[in-house]
């Protein structure tokens, strides 16, 4: 399995085939969807929890970005204290997301979702600084976004600790809840502060 990124505390690697058992973990704990799309659109039930759909949609979509390109996709989160799952990160085109119609077509969105044990540690803001440096500094990406519910704080307080800026609120189509969309472009990017933060 290829390593895409290494943090002081995690490493991001690509999917593989076995790590079915994994999402079905993640997606399975209500408290980890509750502010996703398939937890709001199923009031707060995992839909997306039906093991041979996970191995079967959801797992073959996260691979099929391997074969387009090496710089964006869907990446596994491994604990380096425990060599554990503890989730994933993504970083892809923005315009990939068909939930949200909010986006343009130079934008790469940013994004998460960790085990609910792996909380309150600070890896959704490590693992997203390391993201946004690596984008800017090596991928050539010149505008990062990301999206959350308006009354999920947490991640809304990630995005602005990693420097991303409100740029404006939405109603999910999928939803019908609003939500706000941080951004950052490659002009505002100081890579001093993430060097020395991570």
């Amino acid at each position: 399995m290829k390593v895409f990124l290494e943090t002081e505390r995690l490493i991001l690697r690509q999917f593989t085939e076995d790590d079915a058992d994994h999402l079905f973990e993640l997606d399975s704990d209500r408290e980890v969807i509750r502010f996703t799309n398939i937890g709001l659109i199923n009031g707060g039930n995992p839909i997306d929890t039906d093991y041979e759909a996970i191995k079967n949609k959801k797992l073959p979509r996260f691979l099929k970005y391997y074969e387009k390109s090496d710089r964006f996709g869907y990446w596994a989160v491994i604990e380096k204290a425990s060599n554990e799952f503890i989730g994933w990160f993504f970083l892809r085109p923005a315009l990939d997301d068909i939930t949200v119609h909010i986006h343009s077509e130079n934008e790469i969105e940013l994004g998460y979702r960790l085990r609910k044990a792996s909380w309150g540690k600070g890896y959704a803001t490590e693992g997203s600084r390391s993201l946004i440096l690596k984008s800017f500094c090596e991928l050539d990406t010149q505008r990062i976004v990301a999206t959350a519910l308006a009354t999920h704080a947490a991640s809304i307080r990630v995005m602005e600790k990693v420097g991303l800026k409100f740029e404006k609120t939405f109603i999910d189509q999928e939803t019908n809840q609003e939500g706000v969309k941080y951004a950052l472009n490659k002009d505002e990017f100081e890579p001093e502060k993430y060097i020395a933060t991570i």
